[in-house]
């Protein structure tokens, strides 16, 4: 069985970049995007150098943990969805709007859709191409899915958030297609609202998936997609919201049915009732094993244990162990032993 991380990681200290893990109300901070420019002035014509510095490290902690798919922690964002943002057309950044997110959750300032969404530069090959270097290992490239864009900006533009939802997909198909050519085999788009929302995750959001991987045929590219079911505001967070316990029972056949190659679920910090991967008859599921805010240190025979309850329901190869989200909340020493333990605790089961 093979190890992957999901997505973010703790950033390195020297690198002095806003990030919604470090905000006074952590991921529910009311102000997700606003310093971000100038701290990239800030760093001036270094900004590149210390990126690539920042993405050399996370990556090396993710090798010598003995993680086989990595990622370069997602070093040049401020969150997982608004980078990606400032790289459509359409999209003001200047102008925020406030709204209430994550079906009620919080509230905040977001970014703003004015006009049409278009691809505006293609980015995500470079940062690709630039962690690559750094690593024996694939670097998997993570993008934010329609869906959850959708739900994380403000829009003043189109008449529905379906119509939304495909322009912002061809974008995303855009950008995954230079991906391929550039020779990057892992791509997830993160779509944590199909949990949230599933009925809307049946009626387009899946179709609105499928389209983000369109005319993707290359055998050797892994096309996932990654659905937490709730992301607390802090470490060691305990009340924090959550998707409805039956949300993946709702949404798997339809997913298990479409080319997705692979679905990441959390269960590692709530459990799943495991019938429910019984459902999934030919995707790989990459299944959360760590939790990602609590900084209690996991036992090796406690993830061991609940790999044996997993096997009772999907077979040993189609299963991906991981975290169950991105390790931005963690202190990085803390996200080290955590994925080490992890990958001690599958290679020795």
């Amino acid at each position: 069985m093979i190890t992957t991380v999901i997505g973010a990681y703790p950033k390195p200290n020297f690198l002095k970049l806003p990030d919604w893990f470090q905000g006074n109300k952590g991921t529910d901070t009311g102000h997700p995007t606003k310093d971000y420019n100038n701290a990239i002035k800030n760093m001036g014509d270094d900004t590149e150098s210390i990126f690539q510095k920042a993405a050399k490290e996370v990556i090396i902690d993710q090798l010598e943990s003995g993680i086989d798919i990595i990622t370069d922690g997602e070093v040049r964002r401020e969150n997982y969805i608004h980078y990606h943002c400032r790289h459509l057309e359409g999209i003001d950044f200047n102008n925020l709007t406030k709204k209430i997110a994550r079906t009620g959750n919080y509230e905040c300032w977001l970014p703003t859709i004015i006009n049409k969404i278009k691809p505006k530069d293609s980015f995500l090959v470079h940062d690709w191409t630039v962690a690559q270097k750094f690593s024996i290992k694939p670097v998997k490239i993570t993008i934010p899915g329609p869906m959850t864009i959708t739900d994380t900006i403000a829009n003043k533009f189109y008449s529905s958030n379906k119509d939304l939802g495909q322009d912002l997909a061809k974008a995303i198909n855009n950008e995954i297609k230079n991906l391929v050519k550039a020779g990057c085999k892992f791509i997830q788009v993160d779509e944590p609202l199909f949990a949230r929302k599933p009925k809307e995750a049946i009626e387009y959001g899946i179709k609105n998936l499928e389209k983000c991987f369109e005319d993707i045929s290359n055998p050797d590219v892994e096309k996932i997609t990654h659905i937490c079911c709730g992301y607390p505001d802090k470490l060691d967070a305990i009340n924090y919201p959550k998707a409805p316990l039956d949300s993946y029972h709702q949404i798997a056949e339809l997913l298990d049915n479409s080319i997705i190659d692979s679905i990441s679920l959390e269960d590692a910090h709530r459990y799943n009732d495991l019938s429910l991967l019984d459902k999934f008859k030919k995707s790989k599921i990459i299944i959360g094993l760590i939790k990602i805010a609590s900084s209690k240190e996991e036992a090796i025979d406690e993830i061991q244990k609940r790999l044996q309850d997993v096997f009772e329901h999907i077979d040993k190869n189609r299963l991906i162990a991981a975290p169950d989200c991105g390790l931005g909340h963690l202190p990085r020493w803390l996200a080290i032993k955590k994925l080490k333990t992890l990958v001690k605790a599958v290679k020795d089961f």
